[in-house]
Formats: structure tokens, sequence, C-alpha cells
């Protein structure tokens, strides 16, 4: 159990830095550190199921070995999506053009960022309580 709660300590501190840095209109690295958040939730699950945790940063490719294990996860399929594409982009001045087509994220976007990931963690607590 304490590998789970080292994910989850690390997560927590994610969002802290996405609420925080969210009043100051960085929005790019709200959208990264909520991409943060549910990438270390996923792997935390993963631990407690005793699962080997690959070294990925995908949250669509970590999202599919959760799937696996519990197909109530498929429900997060379009949040991680959304939340994969700020990964690097937004990390990266010369990250690949048009990799986000509509730019940089603006503040509708880290907004939604940080609810995706207090849902993905909720739903993840929920699951690991069961």
């Amino acid at each position: 159990m304490k590998e789970i709660n080292n994910w989850f300590k690390f997560a927590k501190d994610d969002l802290k830095v996405a609420e925080l840095i969210l009043k100051e209109e960085i929005f790019n690295q709200v959208c990264f550190h909520s991409q943060q958040v549910v990438e270390k939730v996923l792997k935390g699950y993963l631990s407690v199921e005793h699962k080997i945790i690959p070294k990925i940063h995908s949250l669509n490719d970590l999202l599919n070995l959760c799937i696996e294990i519990n197909k109530d996860f498929s429900n997060l399929i379009e949040m991680c999506f959304k939340l994969d594409k700020y990964y690097i982009p937004v990390r990266y001045p010369d990250a690949l053009p048009g990799i986000l087509p509509e730019g940089l994220p603006q503040e509708k976007d880290a907004i939604e960022a940080i609810s995706f990931a207090k849902k993905i963690m909720r739903f993840v607590k929920a699951k690991l309580k069961k």
C-alpha cells in the first residue's frame, strides 16, 4: 500500500500545482500537470493490482492496461484522450507544429483539464475502495 500512497501523494501535489498556476494564468502548465495527475493515479492503480508499471507517459496506453483489469475504466477514454494531447506540446516550444491545431491551451482548456484530473482521481479512488 505504500507504493499507492506515493503515487497518489505525487498526483495530489501535481493537482495542487495545477490549481496554483491556474491563478497565474499559465494554462499550458496547468494542462501538463493535470495530465501528470492522471498518469500517476493510473500507475498507482496498476501498482495496487500488482502489475508492472510501464515507464511510459501515454494515458491511453496506461488506461488500456487498466481496462484489461476493470472494464469500467473505459468510461475514462475521452478524458484521457484529451489530456494525453497536452503531454508534449505544452512543454516544449519546438514540439511538432500542428500537434495542437487550436494552439496553446487557453483558460477554458485549463479548467477542463483540472476537472478531468479530479474526476479521474475520484473514479480511481472509488475503484480502490471496493
